[in-house]
């Protein structure tokens, strides 16, 4: 006979062991490198990447992020978007503000919009003048924004940030995203940079590889999906912010005719404030000069 009350209990001892570990998680930060070779620099080059923090501490003032970054000594701190949280005509920013202010401070700072930055823009109404307000911070912490933008380091690296829109983050009635076509980010940044110019893209979302390759992207940052929020070993991340499971881009680094995808965990969660198996994420990006 069933001993239901065992059962239960049993139930209640491992859903509470899956909650402590996931809050542990939330707070445990792994720093990762990715290495890339290419023969369109001089010189090695070496940035940090940071994307969905969303408001997400890691220690006091994040002193451990900070302790982590100065680690590294990045040229720069790339941002691919969402480190704030936006949701129902809020804007909570103090935190990725307070940590912007200190990262300007030591290094050259280039920001990139997620869906949270340009969710303020999309529902203006809502947000009043919310968008306009913490971009203008940021500058006057001579952070280069990057909003369908681009900028130069030195000649041979060029970091550009595509805002997606709308479609390419919520599924039609359909039921399918919108497909992308490598049109689409020549039209909002124009075309990539030439043979001797190496070209980063921070694009939110990671769904597009194709088009941001095809487009002249030598290495897209990419965030957006958490890692999948629960990790299963052999089959990767289980579900992403939108409901979609099992994607392969959920994280890692993808190759494919030459171009390059890095996918981050991402430092943070939202609205599902779980992590398993999926540790907090910044990523180190070394550039190596091809030594022929």
């Amino acid at each position: 006979m069933l001993d239901y009350r065992l059962i239960a209990g049993c139930g209640l001892a491992a859903a509470a062991a899956f909650l402590a570990r996931s809050e542990y998680e939330r707070k445990a930060l792994s720093l990762e490198e990715v290495s890339v070779e290419t023969d369109k620099i001089t010189r090695d080059w070496t940035f940090v990447f940071l994307s969905d923090l969303h408001e997400n501490t890691f220690g006091r003032d994040n002193e451990r992020l900070l302790a982590a970054i100065d680690a590294v000594k990045p040229d720069a701190v790339l941002s691919g978007g969402d480190l704030i949280v936006t949701k129902k005509g809020r804007a909570k920013t103090a935190v990725s503000e307070a940590l912007l202010a200190r990262l300007a401070a030591r290094y050259p700072v280039y920001c990139g919009n997620g869906n949270h930055e340009n969710r303020m823009v999309w529902n203006r109404k809502e947000y009043g003048g919310n968008y306009e307000r913490y971009i203008g911070r940021l500058k006057e912490m001579g952070i280069i924004c990057l909003s369908d933008q681009s900028a130069v380091l030195k000649k041979e690296v060029r970091i550009s940030a595509v805002n997606l829109d709308p479609c390419f983050y919520k599924k039609a009635n359909s039921g399918k995203l919108a497909s992308m076509e490598p049109e689409y980010v020549e039209k909002k940044l124009g075309p990539a940079a030439g043979k001797d110019c190496f070209q980063i893209l921070l694009a939110h979302s990671p769904l597009f590889f194709d088009a941001y390759r095809k487009w002249g992207a030598d290495l897209t940052l990419s965030g957006h999906f958490h890692g999948g929020t629960i990790r299963i070993p052999g089959l990767g991340g289980v579900m992403t912010p939108q409901y979609q499971f099992f994607l392969p881009v959920c994280v890692g680094t993808h190759e494919r005719e030459g171009r390059y995808m890095a996918v981050s965990r991402g430092l943070g969660t939202h609205s599902i404030n779980i992590r398993l198996n999926n540790r907090p994420q910044l990523l180190a990006i070394r550039l190596k000069r091809k030594i022929m």
